[in-house]
């Protein structure tokens, strides 16, 4: 019997990434590079300096899928970041990929 192959196409996700992280001149440009590099904008970019500490809020819509964790992974990595949380809704379709 023959299976036909499956592959879940046009997946996106609407994700929002917290950061907590040591305050320092160059985080923000940092923690933008993992999107830069893969040609993404975030639709929303906030951050509040409190104290020694900074809370940023990266928000984008409609992300493809398969890049939310490389961007995730890139960010854990900076330099002065303590914390980082994720949420993300994934959306998209199933059709059939020719054989």
């Amino acid at each position: 019997m023959s299976v036909e192959p499956w592959a879940l196409v046009g997946l996106h996700a609407n994700v929002r990434f917290v950061v907590l992280a040591e305050a320092s001149a160059g985080l923000l440009p940092r923690l933008m590079e993992p999107f830069a590099r893969r040609d993404l904008v975030p639709s929303t970019f906030e951050a509040t300096h409190a104290g020694a500490q900074l809370r940023v809020e990266i928000a984008m819509q409609a992300m493809p899928a398969e890049m939310v964790h490389l961007v995730e992974g890139n960010m854990r990595q900076v330099v002065g970041v303590t914390s980082l949380v994720r949420s993300a809704e994934i959306t998209g379709s199933v059709r059939r990929r020719a054989a």
